[in-house]
Formats: C-alpha cells, sequence, structure tokens
C-alpha cells in the first residue's frame, strides 16, 4: 500500500481554548474517500480545518505529505495549502467576477503569472467539472449545482493531492446532490484523497466508503455493516 497522505496521532483538535476532539489517530491514503458524520457541533468542520492549518495542531502530531502540521511555519502554509483543494457548502465565490477571473484570481494568488497557462488551466478545469460553456458567467446567473461544481474546478486548480468537502451537497436538491457525488468519486478514482464532512446519510448509503464518526469529542470508526436507517441517530436528523 502507499504511503498515507494524510496522519493524525494522538492529536487533539482546539478551536481557540476550546478542545473539539481529542486523542485523533487517523490515517488516509491518495485515491481513498473518506466521510466524516456527526452532529452540528461534533467536530466535523474543526477537523477538516485543521487538516487544512486554518487552526493549528497544539498537541499530538499531524502530516499532510511532507509537511508537519504541529510544526508548520507560517511562510510553509501556502505550499501546504496547495497540496489541499476545498470545498464549501456556501461556495464562497467571489460575487462581482465571471467564473472565469473566479479561477484566475486563484491562481494569481497562488503565483501563476503566464496568461496562456492560466487561461488552459481554466479550461481544463472547467472542462472537468463539465461547465466550459460557462466561463463567462456571473456566479447569480448559475444554479447552485453549477456553482458548487465551479466551487471543485476550483479545489482542482492546482491540482492538489487531498480534497477537503465541507457538507458540499448540503444546499442542493438530491439530483444535483447525486451529480455532485459522482464527481468527488471520479475524482477520487483519479488518485486524489477525498474527505467529505456530511448529514447525507442517502449518499453515505448509495455510495459507500470507510466512514469516521466525530461523536463524544472523539474520531471513531462506523462499522461497515452500520444499519443505514441507524446513521439518523449517528449524525442526527438532517438540516432544513
Amino acid at each position: 500500500m502507499t504511503e498515507p497522505i494524510i496522519t493524525l496521532h494522538k492529536a487533539y483538535i482546539y478551536q481557540k481554548l476550546n478542545l473539539i476532539l481529542s486523542d485523533v489517530d487517523l490515517q488516509v491514503h491518495p485515491g481513498e474517500f473518506v466521510y466524516i458524520i456527526g452532529k452540528v457541533g461534533s467536530g466535523k468542520t474543526s477537523l477538516l480545518k485543521t487538516l487544512y492549518a486554518e487552526l493549528s495542531l497544539k498537541e499530538g502530531t499531524g502530516y499532510i505529505s511532507e509537511f508537519a502540521l504541529h510544526d508548520i511555519k507560517r511562510d510553509e502554509t501556502p505550499f501546504l495549502r496547495r497540496k489541499i483543494g476545498m470545498v464549501f457548502q456556501d461556495f464562497q465565490l467571489l460575487p462581482d467576477r465571471d467564473v472565469f477571473h473566479n479561477l484566475s484570481f486563484v491562481l494569481g494568488a497562488t503565483g501563476w503569472k503566464d496568461h496562456r497557462k492560466i487561461k488552459s488551466r481554466i479550461t481544463e478545469v472547467l472542462d472537468r467539472v463539465k461547465l466550459h460553456y460557462k466561463e463567462d458567467k456571473m456566479p447569480h446567473q448559475l444554479s447552485g449545482g453549477e456553482q458548487q461544481r465551479v466551487v471543485i474546478a476550483r479545489a482542482l486548480l492546482n491540482d492538489p493531492e487531498i480534497i477537503l468537502a465541507d457538507e458540499p451537497t448540503g444546499n442542493l436538491d438530491p439530483e444535483t446532490s447525486e451529480e455532485l457525488m459522482q464527481l468527488l468519486i471520479s475524482i477520487s478514482q483519479n488518485g486524489r484523497a477525498v474527505l467529505m464532512a456530511t448529514h447525507d446519510y442517502e449518499m453515505i448509503r448509495k455510495y459507500p466508503a470507510r466512514t469516521l464518526r466525530c461523536e463524544d469529542s472523539h474520531l471513531t470508526m462506523v462499522e461497515p455493516n452500520q444499519n443505514y436507517f441507524d446513521f439518523e441517530k449517528v449524525i442526527g436528523q438532517p438540516e432544513i
């Protein structure tokens, strides 16, 4: 088996001074798809933010590829984040820029300068998410599913090794959610690790994968034979 791309060992996850998750041990390998479930406030987003180095890892050890999360320097953080693509529930697109310029802004901010290469890369990722014909549209001109596809395209721009998805189907209808799930799964099948925090237990039932649960300040494995109808007890009612 390949070396893990994500490793946490005896990690303690904090939000400021508040302990969120204790004694976390986690390994994720390239090409693996992993669900993270749990009730609101149980630590799913805090865990993803720690992997992204938005929250500091104050206790324990953690590695993303060759970067040590427990000892990362501020000037190393941008290089770490080039290995990670973030997908948010609320899109976070720039409302005053069309799709092309939303994506070119990210490339410019991460050091791209050659306009031909920028254009080529944007065309490539929009083709990947089947939105090549929407590059001149403003975010408000897109459906929710199309906006989320732009977010995934944005996450792929720097060819990351890891995709962290925080409730990516939370604001989408079932049909669009399924299309997004198929896209994320295909991304993992192409060798990227995908961690997806979710309340969407219908998708977990339909597209089973390793599932981890945040509960009572701990991260634990959900057994593969976990009955689908028990997920409501595990992760709570879906948010309305």
